[in-house]
Formats: C-alpha cells, sequence, structure tokens
C-alpha cells in the first residue's frame, strides 16, 4: 500500500487565503463536544497512570490505574451524562467498540439518548501496535453498527494515532471525517485512494488528558481555559465559521472535584446567544452541504 504523508494529501491553505464559510443564520459559533470511552485490558500496561510505576517498573496486573478507569465507566460518566441530559446536550461519543462488549450499560445509555458513535478503535492501545490495522477498523465499525443500528461516519484514533495508511483504510471501508489531524480552525479536505476525508477541528488544548494528566493544571483551569478560546472564537466568528471542541474523559471530568468546572462551561457557552451544540456528523454534514453550495 502507498504511504503518503499528509501534507501529499492535503493542500496547505492558510486561513486568511480562503472565502469564510459560513454557519446557518443566528449561528455565530459551533460547540463540539465529545466524550471519550475506553477499554482498558488488564492483560496489558495500562493506557495511562495516575499513579506512576513502582521503583520505575511498569507491572501488570497495574491494578490501582485500571481501577482509576474503571470508576469512570462505573460512575464518572453518569456524572458526565446527567449534565448533559440537564442542559439537551447531545455530545458524540469517541467509544472503543469493545466498550460495547464490556460495558453494555454505558453504551445503551449513551445509543438511546441519540449520542453520535464515533469510531475510537477496539480497544485503548496505539494503531502502530495493530496486527491487523484494517480488521480492527472493520471490527469496530460492525460491532458499533451492531449496537446502534447505523455505521459510525467519524473516526479517531487512539492517542490520535494514524500510520501512513490509516486514511486510505478508513475510506474503504466507509468512515467520511476523522479528528485526529488538528491542525485547523474549520473542516478541510483530505484525498484518499477511495476518496475524500473530512478533517474536523478536534482538540487537544480542550482536551482534559493533555491540561489535567500531562500539564498537572489545577481543576479550575480547565474552565479558564475552554473560556479563554470560547471569547476568542465568539468574537471572530462575527467574520467566518468557527468551532470550538471539548474533549472529556469520564475517569477524569466526571470526578467530584472536576464536574462542577465541565458544567460550568457549557452553562456559560450556552448563555451566548449563536451558540449551537453540534455533534461531528452534523459539522460534516454542514460543510459538504456549504461545499456544494459555493
Amino acid at each position: 500500500m502507498t504511504q503518503t504523508t499528509p501534507s501529499q494529501r492535503i493542500d496547505f491553505s492558510p486561513i486568511v487565503d480562503r472565502p469564510p464559510l459560513k454557519l446557518p443564520d443566528g449561528v455565530r459559533l459551533v460547540v463540539w463536544p465529545i466524550v471519550n470511552l475506553e477499554v482498558w485490558e488488564i492483560e496489558r500496561p495500562m493506557a495511562r497512570q495516575i499513579l506512576p510505576a513502582p521503583t520505575g517498573q511498569t507491572l501488570t496486573p497495574d491494578i490501582p490505574n485500571w481501577a482509576w478507569h474503571e470508576y469512570g465507566m462505573r460512575v464518572g460518566f453518569w456524572r458526565l451524562k446527567a449534565a448533559l441530559d440537564r442542559m439537551n446536550i447531545t455530545p458524540t461519543l469517541s467509544i472503543n467498540a469493545g466498550v460495547c462488549d464490556e460495558y453494555p450499560q454505558v453504551a445503551a445509555a449513551a445509543r438511546d439518548s441519540g449520542w453520535e458513535f464515533m469510531g475510537h478503535s477496539f480497544v485503548q492501545m496505539p494503531t502502530h501496535k495493530l496486527e491487523d490495522q484494517e480488521a480492527t477498523i472493520i471490527k469496530s465499525l460492525e460491532t458499533c453498527e451492531k449496537f446502534t443500528g447505523k455505521r459510525p461516519i467519524g473516526w479517531l484514533g487512539p492517542g490520535l494515532t494514524e500510520t501512513y495508511e490509516t486514511p486510505e483504510l478508513l475510506t474503504k471501508h466507509g468512515v467520511k471525517y476523522c479528528g485526529d489531524f488538528v491542525f485547523d480552525d474549520e473542516p478541510t479536505v483530505m484525498r484518499t485512494d477511495n476518496g475524500e476525508l473530512i478533517t474536523l477541528p478536534y482538540t487537544v488544548e480542550l482536551n482534559d488528558i493533555p491540561m489535567m494528566l500531562v500539564q498537572h493544571h489545577e481543576s479550575e483551569y480547565f474552565a479558564r481555559r475552554v473560556m479563554d478560546q470560547f471569547d476568542r472564537l465568539y468574537l471572530e466568528g462575527a467574520e467566518r465559521a468557527k468551532f470550538l471542541s471539548v474533549a472529556v474523559h469520564p475517569y477524569i471530568s466526571g470526578v467530584p472535584h472536576r464536574i462542577k468546572y465541565f458544567e460550568e462551561i457549557f452553562e456559560r457557552m450556552a448563555g451566548h446567544e449563536g451558540v449551537e451544540f453540534w455533534t461531528g456528523e452534523q459539522i460534516h454534514d454542514w460543510f459538504q452541504t456549504t461545499r456544494q453550495g459555493a
């Protein structure tokens, strides 16, 4: 299979050289909320650690870090969902498809509330370490389709990991957008041998893993950074379409000392005129319609 680099798939395009994209009348800024659900297999080293490995030795089974993640599925998810339900916000669910098997009550709660399922591999491990990437993509999409009745059109690699071949494999199996390329404020078009793949403006800066676990900010900093981003994009939204994505994980943002900041940002954003909350599929469909009408 041809190894094509991202710069060969996507034309470099300074935002100042593009005609402004326009949102529907009355919409000034679109917020894209993403909840990430994962399966951490106890047989492997954990995807992340809240407690560092003792004496620098990574051990399996890693009970404390496995249990830390498990709290998110047993408790944290339900706090996040209650907040989103109360505010009538429908997020995109970035889901390891194995969640449908391992945590069916969680997956069913999201499905029954109309959340968009976005493919996120089968379990939480780097794409580069998969024995058969294509088979994993197929299994992930088919598992979600069987569970929800609808095949996902979006994809996010675990840890945003992709190989050079990933875009080809995604479009080959029906994926229409991905969030792994966090290089723009707007959707962009990526070329593959099977047609276009749309990149959506996902986030690493407004993601609770880098902010809380890598940079080790205090809990309230989450709200400060999100709202600083919101204020600037809302200002710029007077001139062209702008999108703000926020990505959270139940074992991080669903804990008691952080949940109020999650609630705060969405309450404050919803209080501004012209702000709407869209799923990734809605953003993709709007972009395609806008392009066709240009």
